[in-house]
């Protein structure tokens, strides 16, 4: 079939992103406000900071910062995590980075489902932070039978959607009806069920051995747990959440307050406790609550080097070294302190974090330097197209998650006053054969958009050799 008569997979991926954001304000009436909130604090900070208004107006980052989102979703067998890879796939998103969680004491590993091309992501930015359950973790054999078995029970795709898959996978898209008709379908997958699939006795059970595993195990589906607006300022976010009536966690995850922001910040508000039912064993139903839901704001930073990212990676080691203990609100200004006192190390200004080859970044030719085409000495290399203004460059947004921030969400919302450790060690083999296929490197993406726009600059100036123009 012509395919010029499907959807595209951004528009699916922009209709179900909509869709999804305004089902989960009518379940969390409090994400409503958190979304008013970060809108307000991005028009506050746009119209202060022209700079900044600029540089995103260049990239195109400021079309997409008001539909940006990333969802979470917990899962727990393999053949889930292989149908919701087919399922985003509709969408135009793959598996992108593998997350190790066991190591902060939480029993997933995951990977964020993504569009992996910069104009993909300019249409629809939407991510979903995908994890599975490691069964094998579940120290209790009973218990962990018992996990198997509720998990085997359930189907969490409706008939429709999964005929909708194999449609779009055996004729190579989907027509207007059935990409509307698909978005309906694959809502239900994430939509909250208040009526628990166990006894109380076994959430209870299950809740003891860790609260992700009784929020995947014990449901009809993995409902979305969060749906995160980018905000533009974290800080300030945090500060205003309060006389919203809204309580952030203690501590923004990630790296500290900076000039030229780096990979991700995120903080959140508590988990809602939710009115639940159990499912007796009588068939009666008991009254109870569950705690899974949270809302969650981001601030995204510039994209790390694998270079960069080893700095930041020890620097954030040392901190946690110093404190010793798990930051929380008694030492939370220790905390920052510390962070902030550490990543005086990491440069804090473009021009360094590119000279140093930190930091990944989009080339863009200037109309000074589109103007001297024709007289330009081919033989120009990347620096000197800069220091002449002809090519001009902006930071490379981070599209991507880090895990010690993940745990400490999680932990910080699911309320576990214990750390666990796990002994097992990360396992991506084992998540790639449940995926049916390899997660994609995200560095490799950062590298390539930033080829691609050195490319893109080579000719617009009419540059022959590209290698020229390599860092």
């Amino acid at each position: 079939m012509n395919a010029q008569y499907f959807v595209s997979p951004n528009k699916i991926r922009a209709k179900f992103s909509q869709a999804l954001s305004s089902m989960y304000q009518k379940e969390v009436p409090l994400y409503g406000t958190l979304l008013e909130l970060v809108a307000e604090t991005n028009r506050q900070v746009l119209h202060e900071d022209a700079a900044l208004a600029h540089r995103l107006q260049t990239t195109g980052e400021i079309n997409r910062l008001t539909m940006e989102r990333h969802g979470a979703i917990r899962v727990g067998t393999a053949k889930e995590l292989k149908n919701l890879r087919r399922l985003f796939n509709v969408m135009g998103m793959s598996p992108v980075g593998y997350y190790d969680l066991t190591t902060a004491g939480v029993p997933v590993h995951s990977t964020a489902f993504r569009a992996v091309h910069e104009t993909d992501l300019q249409v629809s930015p939407f991510r979903v932070f995908t994890s599975l359950l490691r069964l094998e973790l579940i120290e209790n054999e009973t218990l962990r039978t018992l996990a198997q078995q509720l998990l085997s029970r359930r189907n969490i795709f409706t008939e429709r959607v999964l005929e909708l898959i194999i449609l779009h996978e055996t004729q190579g898209g989907l027509k207007t009806s059935q990409a509307q008709e698909f978005v309906t379908q694959a809502l239900e997958t994430f939509r909250w069920h208040s009526l628990a699939t166990v006894s109380a006795s076994e959430y209870q059970q299950l809740n003891a051995q860790h609260r992700l595993v009784a929020d995947i195990v014990a449901f009809k589906g993995p409902h979305i747990n969060h749906l995160t607006p980018r905000t533009l300022d974290i800080d300030r976010v945090q500060s205003a959440m309060p006389g919203r009536g809204i309580i952030p966690k203690a501590i923004i995850e990630g790296p500290p307050a900076r000039n030229c922001p780096i990979l991700l910040r995120q903080t959140s508000f508590k988990a809602l406790e939710e009115d639940v039912a159990f499912i007796e064993p009588n068939g009666h139903q008991v009254a109870g609550h569950h705690t899974a839901r949270f809302g969650e704001i981001e601030q995204r930073g510039v994209a790390l080097t694998p270079k960069g990212r080893l700095l930041y990676d020890r620097l954030l080691q040392a901190t946690n070294d110093q404190l010793q203990v798990p930051a929380t609100e008694s030492n939370a200004s220790q905390y920052y302190q510390l962070l902030n006192d550490n990543f005086r190390a990491f440069p804090d200004d473009y021009d360094s974090l590119r000279e140093q080859q930190l930091a990944w970044f989009r080339y863009f030719p200037t109309e000074r330097g589109l103007a001297a085409k024709d007289t330009l000495d081919k033989h120009c290399t990347l620096e000197q197209l800069i220091v002449l203004d002809y090519i001009r460059f902006q930071p490379l947004v981070y599209e991507d998650f880090l895990p010690v921030s993940a745990a400490g969400i999680f932990r910080s919302n699911l309320g576990n006053a214990h750390h666990t450790q796990y002994e097992q060690t990360s396992s991506r083999a084992a998540f790639e054969h449940a995926l049916e296929t390899e997660v994609i490197d995200e560095i490799e993406l950062y590298q390539q958009t930033q080829q691609r726009s050195l490319q893109t600059c080579a000719q617009a100036l009419g540059l022959r050799m590209l290698d020229t123009l390599l860092i």
